[in-house]
């Protein structure tokens, strides 16, 4: 039995949606140039996907990747296209990447910025995400090279004790969640 070759859902030349601090777009940018350097500032999401069991999925990045390949992160994160909103765009990517349709529950939105050494940046303004699901995940190879669902108070330990395997990005919202938002986890 032959399997189909996992679709390519990112692409270096795709716009991403440049923004100020406040959210104005400020005109667009292919994604590769607005990630080289110190990054321009545009819009991102993140989203964390939890399990029956209250666990949360992390992905580690495809090797491929231009910023942080084979780095522990977030269940899903990516970018709004042109002309998209960041809810459609946040739905449509956990499809996408993880197989997985889920009401998203928006939690808050943040500006960041962190060097990936000399190869580039990412600077961001990001909305973060939750939601619930206990349907298998089909995971694309093109964005993902592993999968792990993980207890809360686990991440927290790796995170606190191995912080070098996992995106910036995740280091900054998890933290954020538990303090501020975790009330909203386990009511999705």
């Amino acid at each position: 039995m032959s399997q189909q070759p996992a679709p390519v859902v990112s692409f270096d030349d795709e716009p991403l949606i440049l923004v100020d601090s406040e959210d104005n777009v400020l005109g667009y940018r292919a994604k590769a140039e607005a990630h080289r350097g110190d990054g321009v500032l545009h819009r991102a999401f993140s989203i964390f996907l939890f399990d029956d069991d209250d666990n949360v999925w992390l992905q580690q990045r495809a090797p491929g990747k231009q910023l942080w390949g084979g780095f522990w992160s977030n269940s899903c994160c990516s970018h709004p296209r042109r002309g998209e909103s960041v809810d459609d765009a946040a739905a449509r990517r956990l499809y996408e990447e993880l197989g997985v349709n889920a009401d998203l529950a928006f939690l808050y939105r943040f500006e960041y910025h962190a060097r990936f050494g000399d190869i580039g940046a990412e600077h961001e303004l990001c909305s973060v995400y939750i939601a619930r699901s206990s349907a298998p995940l089909a995971v694309n190879p093109n964005e993902i090279s592993a999968c792990r669902a993980i207890a809360p108070d686990t991440l927290d330990a790796e995170l606190a004790n191995n912080p070098d395997a996992y995106t910036p990005w995740l280091k900054l919202e998890w933290p954020r969640i538990r303090d501020a938002h975790w009330a909203a986890v386990e009511a999705c």
